[in-house]
């Protein structure tokens, strides 16, 4: 996979988010898109082999649409600066998220702002078994890659149903259960970047099962 040619896009397409440059560019478009496609559907099978339990999720169904939803959020700019996708995508579950942009690159999992009854699952899995999920975000190689539970906004109180000094109070106020590991063009751009997306994927397998168990159970 040519990354190199990915960022060159990004770059430009950001210079130039509007539709009728789209239109003019749509060749290269379609060519760092499909490249990208035939990379996602490689590590696909790469993440297949390393875990048992893994969801295949093809390139086509992982990679996200580039066209920015303007009907919920108007004040966006027509095209995304960035290519994200999401592998091992069983439904109803975390994914593993790649996220390539021209600010920004980084891996992630888990789930950021997940909707009411999934939140309410995870905070009675935490009222349930906590110290796991506690274990588990201590664990040497979690913070070193991922330096503990995303940054996101918490709640000040406890949340409804339980208690301000519950033993686990800090984890329950989280409005979000994702890790995050930021990354550099120059990793992308490496040899060694499937190797490091393998690496991320097992590093946060435990914490992903804890969090879909407790939403599917």
């Amino acid at each position: 996979m040519d990354f190199k040619a990915l960022f060159a896009f990004l770059e430009k397409l950001q210079k130039n988010n509007c539709k009728h440059w789209m239109d003019a560019n749509r060749d290269e478009y379609e060519k760092v898109r499909d490249n990208y496609i035939e990379w996602l559907n490689s590590m696909d099978m790469k993440l297949a082999e390393i875990d048992e339990d893994y969801y295949h999720t093809t390139g086509k169904k992982a990679i996200n649409r580039i066209n920015n939803n303007l009907l919920y959020h108007p004040n966006k700019p027509t095209y995304k600066d960035h290519f994200g996708a999401g592998l091992d995508k069983r439904p109803k579950t975390s994914d593993f998220y790649i996220h390539l942009g021209v600010n920004e690159c980084f891996l992630a999992g888990g789930f950021y702002r997940p909707k009411s009854d999934f939140l309410k699952s995870i905070r009675d899995a935490i009222d349930y078994n906590g110290e796991v999920l506690k274990e588990i975000i201590k664990e040497s190689e979690f913070q070193k890659l991922f330096d503990g539970l995303m940054e996101d906004e918490k709640l000040k109180t406890s949340p409804k149903g339980f208690s301000k000094d519950h033993d686990y109070i800090e984890l329950l106020r989280h409005k979000s259960f994702a890790a995050h590991r930021p990354i550099s063009r120059k990793q992308v751009e490496s040899s060694c970047f499937d190797d490091l997306v393998i690496e991320t994927y097992q590093a946060m397998l435990k914490f992903r099962r804890y969090l879909n168990k407790a939403v599917t159970v």
